[in-house]
């Protein structure tokens, strides 16, 4: 984390790339990208005549339900309140990693190549005049569901496992920063995929930073991680159990990646992830789980967000 300080007190434009335990740290300067690609709020930069095709092989039910039924144990015992269930699923696909990168239409995308790309929907922190700001996003539905938007936004379920996300960003914005609000809640977000669109529900936090952050980027980033979005309330707690229940480890999967202009900065979750695995293509996907949860929704909730975005 040293090294991203380093760069941003220099005012040095760079890329980052962090893992979910923030075991690997990557920065590269803008200006001499060996490993990475990466786009920010970018069309497609190439179109493809024919679409690409995406063929799942999920886990059984039964084997994701054991999980589920580990977490909501420990919800009942009190350990956790919410957490963050994601598998991988084996994956065949028509496009290579690095097509996938060039034809997907997200806001944040990043290739390793041929190891892994991202093509996320989620932000995770910019800052901007010296105010920091986190977008969280819990909450999906079918676009094509009846009234989707009015019923997504009144299911009970959804809305506390939002209100557990808010709050447990806040208090991470609160240890970096002063002045912390909400400064919109809830409001609905538009996915659009190969074969479906999607309504994903969001709110924005943010906070004011001191004026020599640059100089602490990387205790900023350090105190924050990994993003509350893809780990629970309350953290610490919910991450033990994760290693527990999960049966795959994220790697840089629910990690995060971003772009320091040499003022500016703006991150993304590494959500919606396809890995080069031994063995071929891994889609890493998963939900958030709370007591209110259906294990048969929540398993359905995850091979949903197995997509391209096109």
């Amino acid at each position: 984390m040293d090294k991203l300080s380093r760069l941003a007190t220099a005012g040095i434009p760079f890329l980052f790339v962090i893992s979910y335990d923030k075991q690997t740290v990557i920065a590269e300067s803008l200006d001499n990208l060996k490993q990475f690609k990466v786009a920010l709020h970018s069309k497609p930069s190439r179109t493809f005549k024919k679409k690409p095709k995406l063929q799942r092989s999920p886990i059984d039910f039964l084997e994701y339900k054991k999980a589920f039924d580990q977490v909501i144990e420990k919800i009942k015992a009190g350990n956790t309140y919410l957490l963050n269930l994601t598998f991988s699923t084996p994956i065949k696909c028509s496009f290579s990693l690095e097509e996938i990168f060039e034809m997907a239409n997200a806001p944040y995308k990043l290739l390793c190549k041929e190891k892994f790309v991202c093509f996320s929907p989620e932000p995770f922190i910019k800052i901007e005049n010296n105010v920091i700001s986190t977008y969280p996003m819990k909450g999906t539905i079918d676009a094509t569901v009846p009234n989707a938007k009015e019923k997504i936004l009144a299911n009970e379920k959804e809305m506390a496992e939002h209100v557990m996300v808010v709050d447990l960003l806040r208090n991470d914005l609160g240890i970096v920063g002063k002045n912390v609000r909400v400064k919109k809640f809830r409001y609905i977000d538009k996915i659009v995929t190969a074969d479906k669109t999607l309504l994903q529900v969001s709110s924005k936090i943010e906070a004011k930073l001191s004026n020599d952050w640059h100089k602490h980027l990387g205790e900023i980033l350090d105190a924050i991680l990994p993003a509350g979005s893809i780990t629970g309330t309350p953290k610490q707690k919910t991450c033990e159990i994760i290693e527990r229940v999960e049966t795959h480890k994220r790697g840089f999967f629910t990690g995060v990646f971003g772009v320091y202009d040499g003022k500016n900065l703006e991150s993304a979750v590494m959500i919606r992830f396809i890995e080069q695995g031994s063995d071929g293509l891994v889609y890493k996907s998963g939900g958030g789980i709370t007591i209110d949860s259906n294990a048969k929704a929540e398993y359905q909730e995850m091979l949903d967000k197995v997509y391209l975005p096109i």
